[in-house]
C-alpha cells in the first residue's frame, strides 16, 4: 500500500490512486478527519463531488454555538457545543470572532421558557447572564422596544470555508494527505466483506477514477446515506430539513442575537464581517439537489426577525441561501426541530463490512469531536494507537487559506504596502495578490481554477454586487496574465454569475432590484454572456 503519493498509477484504463483512508464528503467533518488521521500518521485522501463545503458546512449561519440554542430540545448536544466552543476558541481563534450572544424575549414570547432558561444553561454548563432590557438596548441599539427578557451567552461566530482549508491544508503538510474535489463516488468494489476499491467519476473531466485504501469513511452529510446504499448498508437513517438564509448588506449588530424561545423560524442573526447572516426556516424535503430559498422563505424569516430588530423589516438583503440539514431520525409529523442535533458514528458491522463507517448529523460546532470519535475508530481498525491530538494540537494558520476572512484582505494590503497590487473586488477589498496565492497553493488547486472555486477560497463575490463586477475582473486578470487562454474563462465567468444570481432571486427588490439591473446590462448588454454558447460552440478559441 502506497501511503504517500503524488502521480496516480493506471489500471484497467483507469487513474488508480493509492491511501490508507479514504474519506468521502469535503465539508468541514470531512476535512476534520482528514487532519486527526494525519496527526496520527495515518494518510488519507478526501474527495467531495463538488469542492469544500458546497453543502451544509458553507451554508449556513456561521455560528459557533455556545449550545444555549438546545437547552431545553437537547440537553446532551448543548452540552457537546459548549465543550467544543470553548476549545475551538482555544484551537482555532484565526477562524473565530468571539462576539458573545445575546437571548431577546419580546412581548408576546413565552414568558415560562424565559423563566426556565438561566436554569437549563446552568444544568448544561453554560454560563448565562441575565441583563435589563435597558441594558441590553444599550448594548444593541437595533432591539425592539418591546424587549422583556435578555440573557448574555458566550455564541461566537466561525468561518466554515478558512476552517475546512485550514485543516485541509495542515492534513497536507504534515503527511501529504490529498483533497481532490469534483470526485464522485459511483460504486464500490465489495468482496468477503470487504470493500477493495471505490469506483468514483471526475465530474470535470468525465474521467473515471479508482481509490484504493484500507478504509474508507462517509463523511457525505445530507448524502450520507446514499453513499452508504451504495456499499449495501441500509442503517442509515436520514431526513432531510431544507433551511434558507438572509445575508444583509450592514452589520446590524455586534453580537450574536437570539430570540428567547424553543427554536424557529427567522429567530437568529448572526454577525460575520460587515455583514449579519439571518435565519433560518426548516422545511423537511426530499430533494438534495438544487435547493434554492423561495420568496415566502424569506418573508417569513424577516417577519419573524423583524419583532426582536424593527430594522429587520426594511434593511438591504443582498443574497438568499439555502442548504439541507442531515438529522438522525425521522419524528414524524412533527416540527423537524425537534430531532436531535447530535450525532452517530455507524461501523456497519451489522450490514457485513468489516472497513467501512458513517459518520453523520451533528453541528458546525462539534465537527472536532466527530472527527475524533470517527478517527478512534478507524485508528484502532488499523491498530493505530496514537491518541486523537486535534484536542490539544492548535490549527496552523495557512497563508492561502487566510482570504476567507471578512475584511482581512485590507489588513493583508495595506501591510504589503505594494502600489502594483491592484484591488480586483472593491466590496471586499481582494488583491491580485490574493488570486496569485489562491490559484497556486490553496487546498484543493486544480490545472485550471474556475471562477467558483477561487470565490470558495476568498471573499471575491460575496459583498453588495455579488461579483457583477469583481467577476469581470477577475477572469481579465486571469486572461492577461495567461490563465485562461480560450472562451472556458467566459465560460468560468457565466457559471459565476449565474451561481450568485440563484442567490438574488428570492430578494431582488428596492436597492438590490437596481443592482440587478446593472449587472444585467454589464453581463448581457455588454459582454453577451446570455449568448455565449451561440457565439463560441463552433469556435473554441474565440474569446
Amino acid at each position: 500500500m502506497v501511503t504517500h503519493f503524488s502521480n496516480a498509477l493506471q489500471t484497467d484504463g483507469k487513474r488508480t490512486f493509492e491511501t490508507e483512508v479514504l474519506v468521502i464528503g469535503g465539508g468541514v467533518t470531512g476535512a476534520g478527519i482528514m487532519r486527526d488521521l494525519a496527526l496520527r500518521g495515518i494518510h488519507s485522501l478526501l474527495i467531495d463531488k463538488k469542492d469544500l463545503c458546497a453543502g451544509a458546512s458553507g451554508g449556513n449561519h456561521g455560528l459557533l454555538h455556545s449550545g444555549a440554542r438546545y437547552v431545553l430540545s437537547d440537553p446532551q448536544s448543548a452540552s457537546e457545543c459548549r465543550e467544543e466552543s470553548d476549545s475551538l476558541k482555544r484551537l482555532a481563534s484565526q477562524c473565530i470572532d468571539n462576539t458573545g450572544g445575546l437571548f431577546i424575549g419580546v412581548e408576546g414570547d413565552d414568558e415560562m421558557f424565559a423563566e426556565q432558561f438561566p436554569g437549563l444553561c446552568q444544568a448544561t454548563g453554560i454560563s448565562c447572564t441575565e441583563i435589563s432590557p435597558a441594558e441590553a438596548r444599550e448594548l444593541e441599539p437595533e432591539l425592539s422596544a418591546k424587549t422583556r427578557n435578555a440573557f448574555l451567552v458566550p455564541d461566537a461566530t466561525i468561518d466554515p470555508f478558512r476552517l475546512a482549508l485550514e485543516n485541509v491544508a495542515h492534513a497536507r503538510a504534515i503527511n501529504n494527505s490529498l483533497y481532490r474535489p469534483h470526485t464522485e463516488i459511483i460504486s464500490f468494489d465489495i468482496k468477503d466483506g470487504i470493500i477493495r476499491a471505490a469506483l468514483c467519476r471526475d465530474n470535470r473531466s468525465g474521467e473515471e477514477v479508482r481509490i484504493l485504501a484500507n478504509q474508507y469513511i462517509n463523511a457525505g452529510g445530507a448524502w450520507a446515506m446514499n453513499i452508504a446504499r451504495l456499499a449495501g448498508c441500509r442503517d442509515v437513517h436520514l431526513l432531510y430539513s431544507k433551511g434558507t438564509l438572509l445575508v444583509t448588506h450592514d452589520r446590524m449588530t455586534a453580537r450574536v442575537i437570539n430570540r428567547l424561545r424553543p427554536p424557529s423560524d427567522g429567530d437568529i442573526l448572526v454577525p460575520g464581517g460587515t455583514v449579519s447572516v439571518l435565519g433560518t426556516t426548516s422545511l423537511r424535503t426530499e430533494s438534495l439537489e438544487r435547493v434554492l430559498p423561495t420568496v415566502d422563505e424569506v418573508n417569513r424569516n424577516i417577519e419573524e426577525a423583524a419583532a426582536m430588530l424593527p430594522a429587520l423589516a426594511h434593511t438591504r438583503y443582498i443574497r438568499a441561501f439555502s442548504r439541507v440539514r442531515p438529522l438522525l431520525q425521522s419524528v414524524g409529523d412533527t416540527d423537524d426541530r425537534s430531532a436531535t442535533r447530535g450525532f452517530a458514528l455507524l461501523d456497519h458491522r451489522s450490514q457485513n463490512l468489516e472497513n467501512f463507517c458513517t459518520i453523520t448529523g451533528g453541528k458546525l460546532t462539534t465537527y472536532r469531536l466527530m472527527a475524533e470519535k470517527t478517527a478512534d475508530l478507524v485508528a484502532g481498525r488499523m491498530d493505530n494507537t496514537t491518541p486523537c491530538r486535534t484536542g490539544l494540537a492548535p490549527l496552523p494558520s495557512g497563508e492561502a487559506c487566510r482570504w476567507t476572512e471578512p475584511g482581512a484582505s485590507p489588513k493583508y494590503w495595506y501591510q504589503a504596502h505594494n502600489a502594483e497590487d491592484t484591488i480586483l473586488c472593491e466590496c471586499e477589498m481582494v488583491p491580485q495578490s490574493a488570486i496569485d496565492q489562491i490559484i497556486h497553493c490553496a487546498p484543493g488547486v486544480e490545472e485550471e481554477m474556475t471562477l467558483e472555486a477561487i470565490a470558495l477560497r476568498s471573499r471575491a463575490g460575496k459583498g453588495p454586487c455579488q461579483g457583477s463586477f469583481c467577476g469581470i475582473r477577475i477572469a481579465s486578470y486571469l486572461y492577461d496574465r495567461g490563465y485562461y487562454q480560450d472562451r472556458t474563462g467566459l465560460i468560468h465567468m457565466r457559471n459565476f454569475f449565474n451561481e450568485r444570481f440563484k442567490g438574488q432571486r428570492a430578494v431582488i427588490w428596492g436597492q438590490q432590484m437596481a443592482q440587478m439591473e446593472l449587472a444585467e446590462a454589464l453581463h448581457c448588454g455588454l459582454l453577451g454572456l446570455d449568448c455565449l454558447d451561440d457565439v463560441c460552440q463552433d469556435n473554441p478559441e474565440n474569446v
